[in-house]
């Protein structure tokens, strides 16, 4: 079961690479947070290596700083573009 997983992950990572290159890293969040970090936020916008995302309010901004590492980690390995930072935005009402 080890092996389709990594197959399925290098399929992804293969298919993000292919998207232009202003959007890979915003459609690897999804992939990189996880289906339910995913249903709250949304990547925005990534300008000089920052990945912006819009989270609902400041306690998800505070718990998603901490796992910040871990989503960079995870969109580099999934995007061509490179992430070094991850901007959490409240999202305006």
């Amino acid at each position: 079961m080890e092996h389709a997983g990594s197959a399925l992950e290098k399929m992804v990572a293969d298919t993000l690479r292919r998207a232009p290159q202003d959007e890979a890293a915003m459609l690897a969040w999804p992939l990189a947070c996880g289906s339910r970090v995913a249903e709250r936020t949304r990547a925005i916008a990534i300008e000089g290596g920052t990945l912006r995302v819009e989270v609902p309010d400041a306690g998800w901004k505070r718990e998603l700083q901490v796992l910040a590492p871990r989503y960079v980690a995870a969109l580099n390995r999934f995007s061509s573009q490179k992430v070094i930072y991850i901007d959490f935005v409240i999202r305006k009402s």
